[in-house]
Parts: structure tokens; sequence; C-alpha cells
């Protein structure tokens, strides 16, 4: 009898110990997201199912071209998915198809030809300020992002995304376009 009392008693500890460490790695680290809606397509479809890394922006600053979830400005309770666009301190303007990014007397045109068209776009000119990011979706005519409802600031960005786990057959690390200013 005490030999299955101990067993039992060893597999307990065993099971709090991985419990506690997958609690902790979801609740700190890694964030299960589920892509809903047509605004990142072609790159994520609907129902697609990511592994956000929640950790990487407590030592770096978000990067241009990284996919991020954030909390959507007009109600935090709301998850979003966006490509970043423009850093804090630029300037984006978005005319005639074009997304230009400008610091200061530099200016940069990305090479969007992956995710717009000249019909899709419409024209507008934003300055960011100090901890705010410009964010679009890749499906730029169907998305809603900072073109509609204005500039994010950093405190609402919850991570980058890092994995695409379902479908099977897409299973990949997500990688970010080898556009920078």
């Amino acid at each position: 009898m005490r030999k299955i009392f101990s067993f039992f008693w060893e597999i307990g500890k065993i099971a709090l110990v991985a419990f506690v460490l997958v609690a902790a790695l979801r609740l700190f680290v890694f964030q299960p997201f589920l892509v809903r809606g047509e605004s990142m397509e072609p790159n994520f479809h609907n129902w697609d199912y990511l592994i956000v890394d929640e950790i990487s922006y407590h030592f770096r600053s978000p990067e241009r071209g990284e996919v991020i979830v954030f909390k959507f400005p007009n109600d935090p309770s709301q998850r979003y998915i966006k490509r970043i666009v423009g850093l804090p301190g630029e300037t984006v303007e978005v005319q005639d198809g074009q997304v230009t990014i400008s610091r200061g007397k530099e200016a940069v045109q990305l090479d969007e030809k992956k995710y717009i068209t000249s019909d899709t776009l419409g024209s507008l000119k934003v300055a960011l300020g100090e901890n705010e990011y410009f964010v679009m979706g890749d499906n730029r005519r169907y998305s809603s992002d900072s073109r509609s409802w204005g500039t994010l600031p950093e405190d609402l960005i919850i991570g980058r995304v890092l994995i695409r786990v379902f479908p099977l057959s897409a299973f990949a690390k997500v990688e970010q376009p080898a556009y920078e200013p």
C-alpha cells in the first residue's frame, strides 16, 4: 500500500510542476491567438492559430514589418492583428497607392507591392509621436487599421506573432519582410 501511495505522490508532484511551468509560460511568455477575418490575407487566414511572443518587447522595441497582436485602441477588450509600418517619430504618408516613411529630411518609399494596389489606400499623412506606431493589415483593401482609427500606442501591444501552428500544412515561423528605410 505504501508503494502505491508513494507512486501516486511522485506522479502528483511531477504533474504539479508541469502545470506550474506551463501556466507560467502561457501567462507571461507565449499566448495563443486565433485569426478572425480577412484583414491579414494572403499571409494569415481566418481561423489560423498563432503563437504570440509576449516577452521580446520587454527587451527591445517593435520593428517595421513585424506582425503584432494588440488591444484595439477603441475597445481594449478586442484583440487585433496587423503589420507595423510606421515607427515612433516617423511620418507616414499614404498617397497614390504608395507608402512613404520619413524621419526628418530622409524619406523612403516602402516596397509594398505584395500588399497593395493603387486603388486600396486613399490618402493621408500622419506624424507619429513618441511611443506611437502606424499599423496596417496585409489585405489593405479590407483592413480596419491606422488609416481609419489612428495610431497605435505602444502600451497596447501584446506581442509579436512568432509561429503559425494551425493549419498544420502552414506550420511555420513567421518572418518579417526585408524592407527598412
